[in-house]
């Protein structure tokens, strides 16, 4: 993810109350790319960017546990119009 998409993840775990720290993989290229790490430390930091994404799915199927439904696909009611026999 680059900066404007970490500042959008960050706002988001902020508000699900899901832990992490948004940074750069490279402390000193903040225009490369960003994880989720377990603490704001680059010496002793760990990435926990797929542990987040799990709890994000946690979060969201707490609310809808169910999954989207199929559309129905059975008969509709209409008319069927003979051809013209010309």
């Amino acid at each position: 993810m680059n900066a404007e998409e970490a500042r959008q993840v960050d706002a988001t775990l902020r508000r699900l109350g899901i832990p992490g720290v948004v940074a750069p993989e490279d402390p000193g290229n903040a225009a490369g790319a960003w994880r989720v790490y377990d603490s704001a430390d680059p010496t002793t930091r760990q990435d926990v960017t797929a542990d987040v994404l799990a709890a994000f799915v946690a979060k969201f199927r707490e609310a809808n546990p169910e999954p989207p439904g199929k559309p129905q696909s059975g008969p509709t009611r209409g008319f069927i119009i003979p051809p013209s026999e010309d």
